[in-house]
């Protein structure tokens, strides 16, 4: 399922939004000491938006800005927020990781390069919007650093290892050896594109990793969050999304997409864009 899903996002063009009231941009910022890609979509009438969060898109393990397609851009519209989305470190068109991966990288990701990035990006009322790692990454961050995100929304968040998620990857590195997902990828991650996919695949499938578990963070978060995941979701069961909504101490509304995978806001985009818009409209109001 993973390598039909990448190969049809790849596949296809970016679809046309109506962009009458919002600009983007494309630039490199220096955060944590690392220089990183990111896209701001802002409000061309900043006294619209000034009283509404940022909506700061986190992309999966194999993602960058580009794969998020126009979705960022859609939801801001729908919403009237203006957004944030950036290549992770190691990912896209931000710095290369040149460091061994790290058994604890997506708390690392939480604890240090987000934070930094907010920052300078000037941002301090986010609602985190995570697909797949980058939901794991906007659970702790919220976790730590509360007082900056008045939101979040997973989409196929993982608080621990499931057998069925090491049967999902290792499908995935079935597809990048004998599918055209390898040259898929590598139209955005260039020649990192082989050390990002066995990076990823080689840190789930190590037996360290088999242990790796963030319920310890949950009941430190506070803000309101909506946890989505598709019913086929070829990488995690509903026990996911129901240890998330059981330990956080906010307000938590969850939600199982029928007929959807593991990538909710292209397999389901209508439905996951109204429950988005109306969470988001809560924190709005």
């Amino acid at each position: 399922m993973y390598e039909r899903i990448i190969l049809a996002n790849f596949g296809r063009k970016q679809n046309s939004i109506q962009k009458q009231h919002f600009s983007c941009r494309t630039f490199h910022i220096r955060a944590s000491a690392c220089r990183l890609r990111v896209k701001r979509i802002e409000h061309r009438l900043d006294s619209l938006a000034t009283d509404r969060p940022t909506l700061v898109f986190l992309h999966e393990g194999l993602g960058c800005i580009e794969l998020w397609r126009d979705f960022p851009e859609t939801l801001c519209q729908v919403t009237g927020c203006s957004g944030l989305v950036y290549d992770r470190k190691g990912y896209g068109g931000s710095e290369k990781f040149e460091e061994p991966w790290p058994l604890d990288y997506l708390e690392k990701e939480s604890l240090i390069y987000l934070p930094e990035l907010l920052k300078e990006c000037n941002i301090d009322h986010a609602v985190l919007i995570g697909h797949s790692d980058g939901g794991t990454i906007a659970l702790i961050t919220a976790a730590i650093h509360g007082n900056v995100v008045c939101g979040i929304i997973t989409e196929a968040a993982h608080i621990f290892v499931e057998e069925l998620t090491i049967a999902g990857i290792r499908k995935a590195v079935e597809a990048f050896e004998t599918t055209p997902l390898n040259k898929k990828l590598a139209r955005y991650h260039k020649e990192n594109t082989e050390t990002i996919f066995y990076r990823w695949a080689s840190r789930w499938l190590s037996p360290e990793f088999l242990s790796w578990n963030i319920e310890e963070y949950l009941p430190k978060i506070t803000c309101p969050i909506l946890v989505l995941q598709g019913e086929d979701d070829e990488y995690g069961t509903s026990a996911q999304i129901q240890g998330i909504v059981d330990r956080v101490s906010g307000p938590a509304h969850s939600k199982l997409i029928p007929d959807c995978g593991h990538v909710p806001h292209f397999q389901a985009k209508n439905a996951v864009l109204s429950e988005m818009k109306q969470f988001i409209s809560t924190i709005i109001t």
